[in-house]
């Protein structure tokens, strides 16, 4: 998607209203889902309902079940299934957030984590009901994919971000159009491990943007020029190593 129509569902248009004498409009903080992104989760959420009856009946084995439901956020535990739902960039609105309520109160044990990947997990999902909640989510715009396997996990940034006192940019369109580029990229889909990028807008960095395989930092230059400040190879885990500094674009 290109940066102007990401863009616009994040720009305060009340300035530009004023100066025209126009009223000013409500302001946009998430991307709206779109025909496009309806009918693919849609889809989704039927083409994995039809592979777990498939499992669930014998037809498939535990082996080919494995990689379709680590597609769909779905891990299959000691004691329970997890399930891990998207929340791009951590952004939820309060529709969503009475969906997760309701869901947790209908499907699991009335409560939900949240995950340092600004993502949520349900920890005690009956198998067999994965498919209604993704069909649940799906009526609110979300979603569990890539949330696990090997691919581009979810995109991360600040807390604060749109909001941040010491903001230089704010992030999330460029969160939005990665999100969007690598949402079932066949590149990405089955790397030898999971891959991680944040993104940080604010002279702090609460993005931990060291710590991630990409941490993009929006900086400007001598001619207030907009850029990134691009590092790579961190992360955390078994082996924790901080990302080194390799370039400035603009």
């Amino acid at each position: 998607m290109h940066w102007y129509f990401a863009q616009q569902f994040f720009l305060d248009k009340n300035n530009a209203g004023r100066m025209l004498g126009q009223k000013p409009e409500k302001r946009h903080t998430m991307y709206q889902y779109d025909q496009h992104d309806k009918t693919l989760v849609a889809e989704r959420v039927q083409q994995f309902s039809n592979q777990t009856q498939r499992y669930l009946a014998g037809a498939l084995s535990e082996e080919q079940f494995l990689p379709l439901r680590l597609q769909n956020g779905l891990y299959v535990q000691r004691h329970a299934p997890m399930l891990r739902i998207a929340v791009p960039y951590g952004m939820i609105s309060t529709a969503q957030l009475r969906k997760i309520a309701d869901i947790t109160e209908t499907y699991d044990k009335g409560y939900a984590h949240l995950t340092t990947r600004q993502n949520i997990q349900l920890n005690w999902p009956a198998l067999e009901q994965v498919p209604d909640i993704l069909a649940e989510l799906a009526s609110v715009e979300m979603h569990a994919i890539q949330t696990s396997g090997n691919c581009i996990r979810n995109t991360t940034t600040d807390q604060f971000a749109g909001v941040a006192e010491d903001e230089i940019e704010d992030p999330r369109p460029w969160c939005e159009i990665i999100r969007q580029w690598s949402t079932f990229h066949p590149e990405f889909a089955f790397l030898p491990r999971k891959f991680k990028i944040a993104v940080n807008g604010a002279h702090e960095d609460r993005a931990a943007t060291q710590a991630h395989d990409i941490g993009l930092e929006l900086v400007r230059n001598a001619d207030a020029e907009l850029g990134f400040r691009v590092l790579v190879g961190g992360g955390l885990g078994r082996t924790p190593m901080l990302g080194t500094d390799t370039n400035r674009i603009f």
